[in-house]
């Protein structure tokens, strides 16, 4: 029903930005929630960023680096990386559910659609 397609992913030194887009296509509602989760070698998958409507949601680990915002109109979200540090590398996954709760934001298991994945490798 949902295609996710991310970009902008790469390779940059700690300290510098990335901005990763995802390129959603098929039904979509505003309703819906969109975000980012990532997951590092040997590490489980963890919930970025996600936002639904007014409210933004952020992991504790890149607040004040991080900032996810979405165009409507093209139906593509973004998170746009700064101050990068070696913790961040990940593969970065877009994926989308029918309902966000400021609970279970993170949770992602409940999220029914997701991206194949963008490679974002921060070196010292």
């Amino acid at each position: 029903q949902v295609q996710l397609v991310e970009s902008g992913g790469g390779s940059v030194q700690a300290g510098g930005s990335l901005r990763l887009s995802c390129a959603a296509s098929g039904y979509t509602s505003s309703t819906y929630c969109m975000g980012w989760f990532r997951q590092a070698p040997g590490k489980g998958r963890e919930g970025v960023a996600v936002i639904h409507g007014g409210s933004t949601y952020y992991a504790d680990s890149v607040k004040g680096r991080f900032t996810i915002s979405q165009d409507n109109a093209e139906n593509t979200l973004y998170l746009q990386m700064n101050s990068l540090k070696t913790e961040d590398t990940a593969m970065y996954y877009c994926a989308v559910r029918r309902y966000c709760s400021e609970a279970s934001w993170s949770y992602w298991w409940t999220y029914d659609y997701w991206g194949q994945g963008t490679q974002v490798t921060v070196s010292s």
